[in-house]
């Protein structure tokens, strides 16, 4: 069956060149006749269509059973706090811009505001 599978794939493919050196053909054509480029021709639609599906539905059979996925069997493990720790959200207020004379604030005045929960603490 899966060989069956692979070689409806490659004859898929096949067809689908086909169909693009067909519509190639055709645009060469109409530019010999000097007429205007409209539409492509609907066998070729069609065949460009019909190929793609082909290889499509081939490629799920090679491919076999989709594995489910288990999202809630690995935050079973991990604690509420490790779930909201989040990297990008993190600001660093640290000695480096007093020892560095290049440094420079992206944004000095969100580290200048006071916090609702600073202010509670003091």
């Amino acid at each position: 069956m899966a060989f069956f599978s692979k070689l409806q794939i490659v004859l898929g493919f096949l067809s689908l060149l086909h169909a693009a050196y067909s519509a190639a053909q055709h645009r060469a054509y109409l530019r010999i006749t000097e007429q205007e480029f409209t539409q492509l021709p609907i066998d070729i639609v069609f065949q460009a269509i019909a190929s793609l599906l082909l290889i499509i539905y081939n490629i799920l059979q090679v491919v076999g059973e989709f594995k489910e996925i288990r999202a809630a069997v690995d935050l079973q493990a991990k604690s509420w706090e490790t779930l909201s720790n989040i990297p990008s959200f993190y600001t660093f207020n640290h000695r480096g811009k007093a020892l560095s004379p290049f440094y420079e604030q992206l944004n000095p005045e969100a580290y200048d505001r006071v916090y609702a929960s600073d202010a509670l603490q003091e």
